[in-house]
């Protein structure tokens, strides 16, 4: 048995950050081959396999199995991230997919191949390069609602414990005890000396809802009044 920092079916809030490539690739071939092959059902097949995991959990998706079950136990684990991004992207995937299954049937061949095609493109770049477009929007919309100044221009001392009397910039992160991105911040502020507090979301999720943090690491710079004066991540 593979020693495993976060159970795949448990630890729900994190995701070995390789299995959702896993599952971009089976979703791009499909989709492509769907579409080449004019057997469009295909498209809704994915649709639905993406809808039972995102409803019922990672054992009912079954490229979600196939890579916890056969691949990590032979490749190890992978980089731990926040699952919100990835699993936005299947929303995200499920939506297309199932818009061009229904243009197909509803004779709008045309339209459901293009969108089809769009699914299958993204999804395999996502697979072959690392970058998820629906997981960079998911960020940039986090980034716009979650922590900012214009948004949060404060965060309260006494909820992370700044003294008044500290110095004039202490780094704030909100950060999960299985996500590799915060625990490389970690060790770059301890490795840079910089004064920082780091606060666990799976510890004091009230803090987490209460400043919108919609995913981690989130990362700001904090005066000792509390003023957000620079945000650092994402």
């Amino acid at each position: 048995m593979m020693n495993r920092t976060a159970h795949p079916y448990r630890d729900t809030d994190v995701i070995d950050s390789r299995a959702p490539r896993v599952n971009q690739t089976v979703v791009g071939i499909v989709a492509l081959a769907g579409v080449l092959t004019g057997e469009m059902w295909l498209l809704g097949l994915m649709a639905f396999q993406l809808a039972l995991g995102l409803t019922l959990g990672r054992r009912w998706c079954l490229q979600c199995v196939f890579y916890f079950e056969v691949l990590q136990p032979r490749l190890g684990e992978g980089p731990l991230e926040d699952s919100r991004p990835p699993r936005f992207a299947n929303i995200v995937g499920f939506v297309f997919l199932s818009a061009a299954t229904a243009l197909h049937y509803a004779g709008a061949e045309a339209a459901g191949a293009v969108l089809g095609l769009l699914v299958a493109a993204l999804a395999l770049t996502a697979a072959v390069t690392g970058f998820c477009t629906g997981c960079a929007i998911y960020k940039l919309a986090a980034r716009f609602r979650g922590v900012a100044a214009k948004h949060v221009p404060r965060i309260e001392p006494a909820d992370v414990g700044l003294s008044p009397n500290g110095a004039p910039r202490t780094i704030v992160s909100f950060t999960h005890p299985l996500c590799a991105d915060c625990r490389e911040w970690e060790e770059r502020l301890e490795r840079d000396e910089r004064p920082h507090v780091a606060v666990d979301v799976r510890l004091r999720p009230e803090l987490a809802h209460k400043y919108g943090i919609a995913v981690v690491p989130t990362v700001v710079s904090v005066a000792p009044d509390g003023s957000v004066l620079e945000r650092l991540a994402p």
